[in-house]
């Protein structure tokens, strides 16, 4: 068994819902969990369609929402009404009913370009509790993770463990629009860190990544390689 495998926890569902529902269930208790222990809470979340239904899941979780703040693992750069906004995602997902409560800090910037967007982001993010208590990320048949693409521009600083800052801008051809994502120190240190991966074919690519691929060739490796704690995957075929 290699280092990596040992900082791996699996979650197997055989269906999507029941998937939703376990992580679900497992986020609301670690946001309790901080709120006990800190009087606050800081959640992370990925966009794309595969949160929706965990989304709506931990929506409906009775815990003390004013006491959360949830924020973004990353977003493209685009404003909150547009299609492809996470922010519009979280939002119409998850901050409605009893989350709606909670305190949201986006990542987008009006009326700026998106490297003065991720200075003034970087400043907000700064200033919430770190580490994160709770991070939940997605993955891409390409293997990103984040905003971090293989191709990106600056990927050794997005990956660096040390990187010194929370918000770095992206320059992708493979991600289309700019994007703004936080940094690998921020991601791997959460105290409770989960991927969310459905389908087949994602999960033959966590497994190249886990059998060794390079960062650069699967940038999820980098969470592999420098996660803090356990890394646990929730997947559903």
């Amino acid at each position: 068994m290699t280092e990596t495998s040992k900082r791996i926890e699996r979650h197997e569902f055989s269906s999507r819902n029941d998937l939703a529902a376990a992580l679900g269930d497992t986020v609301a208790d670690e946001l309790r969990k901080a709120i006990v222990a800190r009087d606050h809470a800081t959640l992370a979340v990925s966009g794309g369609t595969t949160p929706v239904r965990f989304f709506q899941a931990l929506s409906e979780k009775e815990l003390d929402w004013a006491k959360v703040t949830v924020t973004l693992v990353d977003e493209r750069f685009v404003p909150p009404g547009h299609e492809r906004s996470n922010e519009a995602l979280v939002r119409r997902h998850l901050l409605q009913g009893r989350p709606s409560v909670a305190r949201f800090t986006g990542l987008w910037r009006e009326g700026h370009r998106v490297e003065q967007a991720a200075q003034e982001a970087l400043r907000d993010i700064a200033r919430l509790p770190t580490p994160f208590d709770v991070v939940v990320l997605g993955m891409g048949t390409d293997g990103h993770t984040a905003s971090f693409f293989a191709d990106a521009e600056g990927f050794d600083l997005l990956t660096d463990p040390t990187c010194p800052v929370p918000v770095l801008p992206v320059h992708a051809e493979s991600a289309g629009e700019p994007r703004l994502t936080l940094t690998l120190p921020v991601i791997v240190q959460a105290r409770f860190l989960a991927l969310h991966i459905e389908g087949a074919e994602k999960q033959r690519v966590l497994d190249r990544a886990l059998a060794g691929a390079t960062a650069r060739e699967l940038p999820i490796r980098a969470v592999l390689d420098h996660a803090v704690g356990p890394l646990h995957i929730f997947h559903a075929a």
